[in-house]
């Protein structure tokens, strides 16, 4: 890049930044003032608020509490998206993307980040204006003082489905401890595995100049990070599409 063709961070980056600090802290008080936030009455210790919701901020992980073991989504998941999200800039390794942003440069790394937050916010805007009484599912026009129906349709793990479906029996192959071991979670053993192994192989035969541009430590650090994050919206679908309550289920973690 020629010197003609660069400017100054100060004064002409700093005053873009100074404006948009401006405008943003404008925007936030004119929402305040025509939105003010729904503050309630001091709590109660004789009732208990139904649906008791968190914070908007924290609807997210309590959105996640709804498909995922309290430890996973309380910690582990909350812990990957900060750590994957943080982590984006340092194991993109084009070099004319260090110290600006643009998206011909970085369509990857912005492309992911951009998935990360929006998922984040689609859970949030769920929690907030989707999620009713019981912390039922309710459409904008249902009545929110009513509880909703009983559903007829049961959650049932995925492993109980392919013992019923393929007739497997329920007897352990081996116990490990309080580790009951059966041929159906053996095999949802092998779909959680195989994700993950064809989510790794798939761009290594196809993208080779993918895998040679990050190498082989950022490449298997990305795809993890990318197949974890994909993973949070293919169990929600599987549990809102096929009534599947966990993929995979052991005595320490339930997926």
């Amino acid at each position: 890049m020629a010197p003609e063709d660069t400017v100054l961070v100060w004064p002409h980056l700093v005053y873009i930044e100074l404006i948009c600090i401006l405008f943003g802290v404008a925007l936030i008080l004119f929402l305040s003032l025509i939105s003010p936030a729904p503050l309630e009455e001091l709590a109660s210790a004789d009732t208990t608020p139904n649906p008791t919701k968190a914070p908007w901020y924290f609807l997210g992980l309590q959105e996640l509490l709804v498909y995922f073991d309290p430890w996973l989504a309380g910690v582990v998941l909350p812990t990957m998206i900060i750590i994957g999200l943080v982590l984006i800039p340092y194991i993109d390794p084009n070099p004319k993307g260090k110290g600006y942003y643009t998206f011909s440069e970085r369509k990857f790394s912005i492309m992911g980040f951009s998935f990360g937050l929006a998922l984040w916010y689609i859970l949030i805007i769920v929690g907030v204006w989707f999620r009713g009484l019981d912390w039922s599912w309710y459409w904008p026009w249902d009545d929110p003082h009513m509880h909703q129906p009983a559903g007829a349709v049961k959650l049932v793990d995925l492993e109980v489905i392919l013992t019923s479906v393929l007739g497997l029996s329920e007897s352990p192959l081996v116990t490990l401890g309080r580790y009951a071991v059966t041929m159906a979670n053996l095999i949802t053993w092998a779909f959680f595995l195989g994700y993950y192994a064809i989510g790794f192989s798939l761009p290594f035969l196809f993208l080779r100049n993918f895998y040679r541009r990050l190498g082989f430590v950022r490449y298997n650090l990305v795809m993890f990070l990318f197949l974890s994050m994909m993973g949070v919206p293919l169990k929600i679908f599987l549990r809102l599409l096929a009534d599947i309550k966990y993929v995979l289920v052991t005595p320490w973690f339930k997926i």
